[in-house]
């Protein structure tokens, strides 16, 4: 398991828990807007945690710490994944996934072995913008559609997420998003941050907090729930 960071105590990073976060090296996407571009880009060039160390962390925070977040890069490229997880769970911690939905096969093995509490599915943009904010102009949509559809059958908890980066995502886009995961329990959008992205070009201001809300309540009328988050 290629493990590149580490927050070691969160109370944000996962809905009602005291949470340690893990970030995996790597990822299939390429998108531009993205704020870990060394996880993404030169994975290789970050050292490796060592497991021993991560391992004895968790066994000694039994009890104070609730779950643990696997993010990334993109965890379900991770061949150990799994095996991973299953460790994770033998110590009775919750395990939140963050993922970009890209691998439903992996994302499918985890819901039926039971080894998930919680996933964060990353919604880039709405189908025709796809190619354009994760920088793979051979996309395959319907991996998106199965781990969306996944998702919303499994009953477990989950969100869906969009970072709403100016330019490139507007009112219109944020509700045909809403519109392509109508059901959802939970939508949320993103603050962009203009620090460290992939495309170091990419310098323009965040929305205003008021003008994401006013795309939350567009979106409301196809899910649940809509939050803004970082504002």
């Amino acid at each position: 398991m290629q493990l590149k960071g580490w927050v070691r105590t969160s109370l944000i990073d996962y809905p009602d828990h005291i949470a340690t976060v893990l970030f995996t090296g790597g990822c299939n996407f390429r998108c531009p807007p993205c704020h870990n571009a060394d996880l993404v880009l030169r994975p290789n060039d970050l050292p490796d945690l060592p497991l021993d160390e991560v391992w004895g962390f968790l066994a000694r925070r039994v009890g104070m710490v609730d779950g643990i977040v696997i993010s990334g890069g993109e965890p379900t490229i991770q061949p150990e994944l799994l095996t991973f997880v299953g460790d994770v769970r033998e110590l009775g911690l919750d395990v939140k996934l963050d993922t970009n939905g890209y691998r439903p096969d992996v994302l499918e093995a985890l819901l039926e072995a039971g080894m998930l509490d919680y996933v964060a599915l990353d919604v880039k943009a709405p189908p025709d913008k796809y190619p354009l904010l994760t920088g793979r102009p051979d996309l395959d949509l319907g991996r998106l559609e199965r781990s969306i559809g996944l998702l919303q059958a499994s009953g477990l908890k989950h969100e869906f997420r969009t970072t709403v980066v100016p330019e490139w995502l507007d009112e219109g886009d944020i509700e045909s998003i809403a519109r392509w995961i109508s059901g959802a329990e939970l939508y949320v959008l993103q603050q962009f941050r203009p620090l460290h992205t992939l495309d170091p070009t990419l310098k323009m201001d965040p929305y205003p907090v008021d003008r994401l809300w006013a795309m939350a309540r567009r979106a409301q009328r196809w899910v649940g729930e809509v939050q803004v988050r970082g504002g």
